[in-house]
């Protein structure tokens, strides 16, 4: 598939790309690839359903058409699994958050960020009707009540069954089928996006730019504030998610009026509905799949959970009482979720293997040696693997891309099984002739991917650099 996307590259551009780098994903099973070459740098995306490659497509189209910024599709292959979109950039809003995040108190930037992110959410659910037809959305057109059972089912089977809780299905069904009807008790022609969220906001220039709407549905303008508002890992303060609902409350008017009491009751049945189907999401990914990072989400979620099931005792008790017993759980309490650190290692040969200093005498060692050698040449002789022309080097003149999948297959293995097992240490080393190009942009990618995809604790050394750093397990 690769091949593919160059071949869109060079079919564009008359050129080839000089680098495709995969991209870090998470929670999808499509890939992204980077594709940097003379003409510029554009993101190739391999789909594994066409319907849905049809549906981003589509929607993507509108939003340009209804004037959000998000990236245009430049050119796809004729069988429609992959395409070519708009690069634009990195960094995350969620990325872009993190002081903010890890400091508790969010800058007044960062909220008036956040402001005018909610603010074209009013633009994005009533103009983007206007340029799509809702018939091509996958897997289904609209926001019904199938889907609303589907994602409550979901919970049930994935959080509820994997924790191994015990409840009564009977009786937890009728406040479903109430919680439903509730839901689904307002219906207009606007767009829900439905994975609104921080991960799904670049930050390009300082404005936000949105991506990742192929789920998008004809649905309830309630569902996309829950969304984002709630979204456990964001920690957003209580003072910047009022901030954000006036924000949004403030653009929605041009479309709509709304009475604030009915539109806060609204959200907060919402908010219960999402918080519901992403804990079915962390029991799935964190539970049977074993990903300590969506482990380490659920006592947030199920916090405030439990705060919104406060409001609504009359109208579902027994779902209340069933989440207050699970926030009681051992596996639950953030004081026994133990860390899994993985050490990954650059080092020379001439110098030897490092020892591992945890005492567990396990992980893996890569001979980076087989790589073509950028120190072979002048140019390169005193750059190290973290510099940008050893990179590109690296990059187009060896087999580094194919060695780093193989690599990433071995330790992703492992790691899986540490954290069902409940270990606490990997380490990964990677070594070549001296210690500075090869294994040190191996290391790199190897630290970085493992961060991205499993959330834990990431130790680097670069021995023969003399420099380390930590990439800190994400929240």
């Amino acid at each position: 598939m690769i091949s593919a996307l160059e071949n869109l590259y060079f079919g564009m551009y008359r050129c080839r790309p000089l680098s495709v780098v995969k991209l870090a994903g998470e929670g999808s099973n499509r890939v992204y690839y980077r594709l940097v070459g003379d003409a510029g740098s554009v993101v190739g995306v391999v789909g594994t359903s066409v319907e849905e490659n049809k549906a981003f497509i589509a929607v993507a189209k509108a939003f340009v058409a209804g004037g959000v910024v998000a990236p245009r599709v430049l050119a796809v292959t004729d069988d429609g699994m992959c395409y070519l979109q708009e690069d634009f950039g990195d960094v995350t809003l969620f990325k872009h958050l993190r002081e903010s995040r890890e400091r508790g108190d969010f800058s007044p930037e960062d909220a008036d960020l956040l402001c005018r992110v909610m603010g074209e959410l009013p633009k994005i659910q009533y103009l983007v009707p206007e340029h799509f037809d809702f018939s091509v959305c996958y897997p289904v057109s609209d926001f019904d009540y199938r889907s609303v059972m589907w994602d409550l089912n979901y919970f049930k089977y994935c959080f509820l069954k994997g924790a191994g809780v015990e409840f009564n299905e009977s009786v937890l069904e009728d406040e479903f089928e109430k919680l439903a009807g509730l839901l689904l008790c307002e219906n207009e022609n606007t767009f829900l996006y439905r994975d609104f969220q921080s991960r799904n906001v670049m930050v390009k220039d300082g404005l936000p730019c949105f991506i990742d709407f192929q789920g998008g549905r004809r649905g309830p303008i309630y569902y996309d504030v829950a969304s984002f508002v709630g979204q456990a890992r964001a920690k957003y303060t209580p003072q910047v998610v009022e901030k954000m609902i006036d924000a949004y409350l403030s653009a929605l008017v041009r479309y709509k009026t709304v009475e604030r009491g009915h539109f806060m009751k609204m959200l907060a049945l919402f908010r219960i509905f999402r918080l519901l189907q992403n804990l079915g999401t962390y029991g799935f990914r964190g539970l049977f799949e074993r990903k300590k990072a969506f482990v380490e989400t659920i006592p947030a979620a199920l916090g405030q959970l439990h705060e919104l099931l406060c409001g609504f005792s009359a109208e579902f008790p027994y779902l209340g009482s069933l989440v207050a017993k699970i926030r009681l759980l051992p596996l639950f309490r953030r004081e026994e979720l133990k860390e899994l650190t993985v050490d990954v290692v650059s080092f020379s040969y001439k110098r030897g293997i490092p020892d591992d200093t945890s005492g567990n005498g396990g992980g893996f060692v890569f001979d980076c040696r087989a790589i073509h050698n950028p120190g072979r040449y002048e140019p390169y002789k005193k750059l190290t693997g973290m510099d940008k022309p050893v990179m590109n080097f690296l990059e187009t003149e060896s087999n580094i891309a194919e060695f780093l999948e193989n690599a990433y297959a071995m330790v992703d293995n492992m790691v899986d099984t540490y954290l069902k097992r409940g270990f606490t240490h990997i380490q990964v080393c990677c070594g070549c002739t001296g210690g500075q190009h090869r294994s040190v942009y191996s290391a790199e990618h190897i630290a970085v991917h493992v961060s991205n995809k499993f959330g834990v604790k990431v130790v680097v050394n670069h021995m023969m650099l003399n420099r380390s750093y930590v990439l800190e397990r994400k929240t």
